[in-house]
């Protein structure tokens, strides 16, 4: 990335001392990083004071309130700001494009595909590449929406796309650690799907003459209908998509993938038992 990056960099954190070296590391040559820390007791604010970046900390409460925390109590010196979590990497392909966006471009923000490595390889065909994400967005007006355990862009907000990639680090050194986390993604998704509108007849609209971003979350929303859906997700991201082409590590990942979908199944069992 020859020069300054014009383009300021949003990251989240909470205990990351030992990715976020790496995701500084990747736009080091960026003139306004924040790090948006979330109470960490480890060495994270300090590692990012000395790499440059401005530090504020918020408590969490999910991510879409504290991307939206970070747009209205933060002055960014630049008009789009690429939001990063600190087991992700700029590529410089990608840096070079956001640099050269228009600030009078007709879009509130731009879609971007992460590679999704696992233990260093790259699943491109398991992880649905490229599973577009909103992330270079404009620094004032931009609003996300959280989704399950994630965010996605407001239903408002005109979103373009860019070509390059991020790189997103997904591997899974302790498996229990790994267990309880997706626990707890798996709850806020299951409550997210039992509180939304889409109805079945809409999702099949949409899966039917919706755009291929639109398709893709419609399908997911009738694939909580399916029975055996474990084993239904890994034949899917294995076989169907080709995941064994992938290489050893995809049949670990998939397999993991199969875990997380019975965790969701459960939660979802679980609230509609506890309804009224």
């Amino acid at each position: 990335m020859p020069g300054r990056l014009p383009v300021s960099v949003l990251i989240l954190a909470l205990n990351e001392e030992r990715q976020l070296p790496g995701c500084l590391g990747s736009v080091a040559d960026c003139d306004d990083i924040v790090v948006l820390d979330s109470g960490s007791t480890d060495g994270t604010a300090r590692l990012a004071e000395a790499a440059g970046a401005r530090v504020f900390t918020n408590p969490f409460t999910d991510f879409a309130t504290q991307r939206n925390h970070a747009h209205t109590a933060i002055a960014f010196r630049h008009p789009w700001v690429f939001h990063l979590d600190a087991d992700e990497h700029m590529s410089p392909e990608l840096a070079a494009e956001c640099a050269a966006l228009d600030p009078a471009a007709p879009f509130d923000g731009y879609y971007a595909a992460p590679r999704m490595l696992f233990h260093g390889r790259w699943l491109r065909r398991c992880t649905d590449y490229p599973a577009w994400q909103a992330r270079c967005v404009r620094a004032r007006g931009f609003r996300f929406i959280q989704v399950g355990h994630g965010q996605r862009e407001a239903p408002e907000m005109r979103m373009g796309f860019l070509r390059g990639t991020y790189d997103h680090d997904i591997s899974v050194p302790d498996e229990a650690d790994w267990e309880a986390r997706n626990r707890r993604y798996a709850r806020a998704e299951a409550a997210e799907h039992l509180a939304r509108k889409l109805t079945t007849p809409g999702a099949l609209r949409q899966l039917a003459r919706g755009p291929a971003l639109q398709r893709r979350r419609a399908l997911k929303h009738l694939s909580y209908a399916l029975p055996f859906r474990p084993m239904l997700r890994l034949l899917y991201q294995y076989v169907l998509r080709g995941g064994f082409l992938d290489g050893s590590g995809a049949w670990r990942y998939c397999r993991l993938l199969a875990r997380y979908e019975g965790c969701a199944g459960e939660e979802i069992r679980r609230l509609r038992a506890a309804r009224p």
